[in-house]
Parts: C-alpha cells; sequence; structure tokens
C-alpha cells in the first residue's frame, strides 16, 4: 500500500509503492520534483503542467522523495523549466559513472529512502540554501496574490515569473492553480461536500472548483475520488 512520511528536508516527502501488478496510474500536477529509486534506477521526475499515466511495470516497487516546491532545482543543480513535464534517468543530469555508484549503493541500503534523503541533503550542504522558492510557494499556498507575492518580495510581477520558472518550472499563477487544487482534493477526501470545498479554498462557485479539476487533472472530481 502506498505510505508516505515527512522527510527531514523541509517541506519534503518520502512515499513508497510496494511492487504490485502492473497498471496505469494517474499522476497529479503538485508542484513538485521528484527523486525515485525503483529497485534498479535512479529517475528524476519533473513538475508537472498536466496529469502524467504511467504505466507501472512489474518492479520491486518504488521509494520516491518528493521534494517541496522550489528545492529540486538546488539538489539537481539545473533550473526547475528544464525537467517540466520530464520523466528521466538521472544520469541525464548527473555523470553517468558517478549515478552508477550511487545506485549500487542505495541497493545496497537498507532504507532506500533515507539514503535519498542523504543524497539530497549532501547536495544542498554544497548548493546552499536558498529559500525563496519555499517561501514564495507558502505564500500561495496561503491563497495570496501574485502582485501581493510579488510585492512582498520586492519584485515586478514580470521578475517574480521569471524566478518562479526557475524555481518551479512555470510561473506564479500555474502553481497557484496547482496548489488550490492540492488544498481542494485533500478536502474532498475527508468528505467535506464539493460547494464547501469551493467557498473554502477560493473557487467562485462549485463550478469553478469544477473547471478547475478537470483541467489540471484531466477527469472530474468525483472521479478523482
Amino acid at each position: 500500500m502506498y505510505a508516505e512520511r515527512r522527510s527531514r528536508l523541509a517541506g519534503s516527502v518520502v512515499w513508497t509503492r510496494p511492487a504490485r501488478p502492473p497498471r496505469e496510474i494517474r499522476v497529479l500536477p503538485d508542484g513538485c520534483i521528484d527523486l525515485i529509486w525503483d529497485g534498479s534506477n535512479l529517475l528524476v521526475a519533473g513538475p508537472d503542467t498536466y496529469p502524467h499515466f504511467i504505466q507501472e511495470t512489474d518492479t520491486g516497487g518504488y521509494v520516491g522523495l518528493r521534494f517541496a516546491p522550489g528545492t529540486g532545482p538546488q539538489v539537481f543543480g539545473l533550473p526547475a523549466y528544464e525537467l517540466k513535464d520530464e520523466r528521466l534517468h538521472l544520469d541525464a543530469l548527473w555523470p553517468a559513472e558517478a549515478v552508477r555508484e550511487l545506485e549500487e549503493r542505495v541497493a545496497e541500503a537498507g532504507d532506500a529512502g533515507r539514503f535519498l534523503e542523504d543524497t539530497a541533503l549532501g547536495r544542498l550542504a554544497e548548493a546552499g540554501a536558498d529559500l525563496f522558492g519555499g517561501r514564495v510557494a507558502s505564500a500561495l499556498a496561503r491563497g495570496e496574490s501574485v502582485a501581493t507575492v510579488a510585492d512582498r518580495f520586492g519584485l515586478s510581477e514580470r521578475q517574480l515569473h521569471r524566478r518562479s520558472l526557475n524555481a518551479f518550472g512555470y510561473g506564479p499563477k500555474t502553481l497557484a492553480r496547482i496548489l488550490r487544487m492540492e488544498r481542494a482534493l485533500t478536502l474532498a477526501r475527508r468528505g467535506t461536500p464539493f460547494a464547501d470545498v469551493a467557498a473554502t479554498i477560493g473557487y467562485a462557485d462549485q463550478a469553478h472548483l469544477s473547471r478547475e479539476i478537470k483541467s489540471l487533472a484531466g477527469a472530474p472530481l468525483s472521479a478523482l475520488l
């Protein structure tokens, strides 16, 4: 059964999906970048702008580290827009020899999730912490407007958009839509009526909620639940 725990990296999550028969799964946009171990390879899933349908193979399961919005680019050493909607082997980003060594080590590790965390923490220590992405994402998640967030950081909206492309893979308006969808799904999964979800999260009405969810997730809210 799928499970996740809070990571030692602020705002990030370690998740596991055990082995099971091959099936197709829908992966929704969440504003995040993942580092994934599939039992043989280290993979990178970039920030999505639309739902991805992944055909899971008959592997030994998956372990992933889902970085908080804005953190992944610091770990991988490149702007997030270069990873947008991508699924890559890690050696497309880092030297192949170094990746092979990491794959050998994670295969031998008793806790693959912890190994992924240690690897990411080491990269962040080398790169130096940049809190911009996390602060912008937090403000947008609270429902602050793009104009308000730009003003908070002393930026024009154009400057905020440019920096957001590096941090998230897309502009702040798109990230705000995705984060709002995440909040809406969380409430709906708890059994909150859709009309109340719309009112609580800040959609104009239930019809607006439905349009936004279908636009980003490719399916009605009821089908996703």
